[in-house]
């Protein structure tokens, strides 16, 4: 029998979620080196103590560094060259132009003066116009020549671009003939670049110079400490770090990756998590444990959105504080309760926790963020409160997270602003809450507080059927859910869902209204029948209510109140009055007796004792405190001893109060109205005889009138 047990159905179904969620997780987890560390510069050092594997050199750290390269981008001076070639060809090229032109009419003597200011422009030098941008903004004030080996300085205050090469010369030569055989010779043609800068040399002599300056400035022996869990990184730590991951990036892999270590380490580390979380279900949370649906809904989730959280801090740097996580959170508290979507909600974080940089800032940032949203949300009835808790959630991850900072840095001045932003976008898809909503309820039949909300308006065609063709069960109906919502409310029970509850469960009297003494008027169908079909009827609205819920497509769980708000028990009039017709008779008690179940949860035991309650305290002569507490106690604790709430989770504590939620409601309803006095006129004072009015026959009266 254990055996058969163990291998159910829903057990199998439970098993194969728990390995598929185990192989899902694994497979989507991120691969990661073993010796790589995560760690930020003015963060603590989240790792247990680090020493050096082997000798370390010291460098500089990244500021000093920074320093040390700007200032030799400050000072160092680029190498160029003279292209002596450029020179002799363009003047050479120039000087057969000149001479060869015979129509500029030019005397040799100023033929000879335009050759030599061109080789006097290319002696003073030619740049490109980067160098000469660079000559002119003061950035190069000199420039590098290398001779023989030997570096020489040359200032550039004499350097030209082609361009003002051009414009010296054409203020040199100011007169017409002297312009017209410039341009006749196309002058401007040989004013090329004759200093160019040596690129290979200069990178060469760069990275000499930056290699000398960033040469270790010192050791850390081998075993000896780099950092220890809680330090600083500071620029000097950070730096060291670096040079540590450089090493050790270069070492072959170590016997524990070759063995899958690390990825044993993972597997135990998500099987205990999920493991817990099927242990919290299966010994507080038995009745979802046992649900198949919602074991699947659970497992989805958790598994969709840490596989998403994965990706995301895969793809960016803060992409993990961009995932939603309180959605799930909310989606508990939507279909289930708080306590369970906490316990799923940290087995979420804690399993997401395996790729945070820094665990405890994401730790204590994702636990408050859910504390908030389980607490801001108990009942989603309306999209305000979730826009709400949207707004509400944002600020506790910005006050999380600054709260961390603070502590670890101690400052405000290095906050990062780019996370406010990542929980900006946090805030805004969980706004999209209220869709998802909508299609878990459409894909796993859950019914949300939203369309408990949307079920018990009585403008529903159901509801309004109801009311028109039973008006006195509908007014019984309305009261019960009176009753049956305030005691729900004192208990902490589900209000919305006992509501609606209240107004369907008695939807099946709409078959034959006039059988029931709420909706009689004189008559009564029953006078022609015998007991045990008068019973047969009566027990046959539940029957008929079960058929008119699923044709509307009604929700399960509102499905329930209509098949348990009688549970088990006797239809005990007709009963009484067969047995008392037919003394010494077996009596066959399965005629009399309702289909059942018998209430399964606390708000379908409120629903029965508040729908036994009402109906019983229309027949009270007086509605005195003392007869109405002896009519609530009577029905309640007979309903008790039948047994008709043994299967529910109602305690005793709960019984007590909602006796008294009773007691209170009824009083209220029927209190004694104070009878208004009449209004007494005042007596008119007697006149005298000779001015007394003149009385009137009816003739006279309507003459006058007339």
């Amino acid at each position: 029998m254990m055996m058969n047990n163990l291998f159910s159905r829903n057990n199998i179904i439970k098993a194969l979620l728990f390995i598929g969620a185990v192989v899902i997780i694994i497979g989507f987890l991120p691969r990661k080196d073993t010796n790589t560390y995560h760690y930020e510069m003015g963060k603590p050092w989240a790792y247990s103590l680090l020493t050096a594997p082997s000798d370390m050199p010291i460098y500089l750290d990244t500021i000093s560094a920074r320093h040390v390269r700007d200032s030799i981008d400050a000072s160092f001076r680029p190498v160029y060259e003279r292209d002596q070639n450029i020179e002799k060809s363009a003047v050479a090229a120039y000087a057969t132009r000149v001479n060869n032109t015979e129509s500029l009419g030019l005397s040799p003597l100023e033929r000879n003066r335009l050759i030599n200011t061109l080789r006097a422009l290319l002696e003073s030098g030619i740049v490109d116009q980067e160098t000469y941008q660079e000559v002119k903004s003061g950035r190069l004030p000199e420039v590098r020549f290398i001779h023989d080996n030997t570096s020489i300085y040359i200032p550039t205050d004499g350097f030209m671009s082609a361009r003002v090469a051009y414009e010296r010369l054409d203020s040199i030569f100011n007169e017409e003939h002297h312009r017209r055989a410039i341009e006749l010779t196309a002058m401007s043609q040989f004013l090329v670049p004759n200093i160019v800068r040596d690129t290979v040399a200069t990178e060469r002599l760069y990275d000499e110079m930056l290699q000398k300056a960033m040469a270790p400035v010192g050791v850390i022996q081998q075993g000896e400490r780099i950092i220890d869990k809680g330090d600083i990184v500071t620029p000097e730590l950070y730096s060291l770090l670096q040079t540590y991951d450089s090493m050790t990036g270069q070492r072959s892999a170590s016997k524990v990756d070759r063995h899958y270590y690390p990825i044993l380490g993972q597997l135990l580390y998500v099987m205990i998590l999920l493991a817990s979380l099927y242990f919290f279900l299966g010994y507080f949370r038995w009745r979802i444990f046992g649900n198949t649906r919602a074991m699947v809904l659970i497992m989805a989730l958790i598994t969709a959105f840490v596989v998403f959280s994965y990706g995301m801090g895969d793809t960016f740097r803060s992409g993990l504080y961009m995932v939603p996580f309180t959605i799930v959170a909310i989606l508990m508290v939507v279909f289930f309760d708080g306590r369970t979507a906490f316990f799923v909600y940290i087995t979420e974080i804690m399993l997401c926790t395996i790729i945070s940089n820094f665990p405890l800032e994401f730790i204590f940032v994702q636990l408050i963020a859910g504390i908030t949203a389980i607490t801001s949300l108990k009942n989603l009835d309306r999209r305000s409160q979730l826009v709400r808790s949207a707004l509400f959630i944002f600020l506790a991850y910005s006050i999380s997270y600054t709260a961390v900072e603070v502590m670890q840095v101690g400052t405000l001045e290095k906050l990062n602003t780019r996370m406010f932003g990542c929980f900006a976008i946090n805030a805004v898809l969980i706004s999209f809450t209220y869709i998802l909503v909508f299609v878990l309820e459409k894909i796993f039949g859950f019914v949300s507080s939203v369309s408990l909300v949307e079920l018990s308006d009585v403008n529903n065609p159901i509801l309004r059927e109801l009311s028109e063709e039973c008006p006195g069960t509908f007014q019984h109906s309305m009261q019960v859910s009176t009753l049956a919502s305030d005691a729900a409310h004192r208990i902490n029970a589900n209000v919305q869902l006992v509501r609606t509850g209240a107004l369907y469960h008695d939807i099946g009297k709409i078959n034959n209204p006039a059988f029931f003494t709420e909706n009689q008027h004189g008559v009564n169908p029953h006078d022609a029948l015998n007991p045990m079909q008068s019973a047969r009827v009566v027990i046959g609205h539940v029957i008929d209510g079960l058929k008119r819920a699923e044709k509307a497509q009604l929700p399960d769980v509102v499905k329930d109140f209509i098949t348990q708000h009688h549970g088990t028990g006797k239809a005990k009039y007709f009963y009484n009055t067969y047995c008392n017709a037919h003394p010494g008779e077996e009596v066959d008690e399965a005629a009399f007796t309702y289909p059942g179940p018998n209430p399964q949860t606390r708000e379908a035991s409120i629903l029965m004792m508040a729908d036994a309650v009402e109906a019983a305290s229309r027949s009270l002569k007086e509605h005195t405190v003392e007869n109405i507490t002896a009519l609530v106690n009577r029905i309640i604790d007979a309903q008790i001893a039948e047994g008709l709430h043994n299967e529910s989770t109602i305690s005793f504590r709960d019984v007590n109060i909602i006796k008294e939620a009773f007691v209170e409601r009824l009083r209220t309803m029927y209190h004694v109205r104070v009878s208004y006095p009449d209004l007494k006129k005042p007596a008119e004072p007697a006149l005298p005889a000779d001015k007394k009015p003149e009385v009137k026959t009816e003739d006279e009266a309507t003459a006058t009138s007339k």
